[in-house]
């Protein structure tokens, strides 16, 4: 099978805008300390997959690309629409792009 499409981070919010959901894959300890405001935890190694909408084009991220790019590799088997975001949430805090912290305050990224 091929691999997930690219997205990058500078065309997310246009596809949120359009209806796209954007899935975190990092763990709690990752997620808490910052993560897009927008996004829907969903850590990869406990993945809900009841969870996630099936006629929403999805956006993954991770911490830099990698996990997510796994995680939309397995959920287009599975028939979804998804997508990797390019760079994962170290590009997302590089373009300047909100990051908030569990309690919704300004939020950063584990290195």
């Amino acid at each position: 099978m091929s691999q997930p499409p690219q997205v990058p981070v500078t065309d997310v919010l246009d596809r949120l805008a359009q209806g796209a959901v954007l899935i975190d894959v990092r763990e709690p300890n990752e997620t808490s300390v910052g993560h897009a405001p927008q996004a829907y935890l969903n850590p990869m190694q406990q993945f809900d997959l009841a969870a996630v909408p099936a006629d929403t084009p999805l956006l993954v991220i991770c911490r830099s690309g990698a996990r997510s790019n796994n995680v939309a590799q397995a959920l287009m088997e599975r028939g979804f629409d998804a997508s990797n975001v390019a760079g994962g949430m170290l590009a997302w805090f590089a373009a300047g792009l909100p990051v908030v912290d569990a309690s919704g305050q300004p939020g950063f990224i584990l290195e």
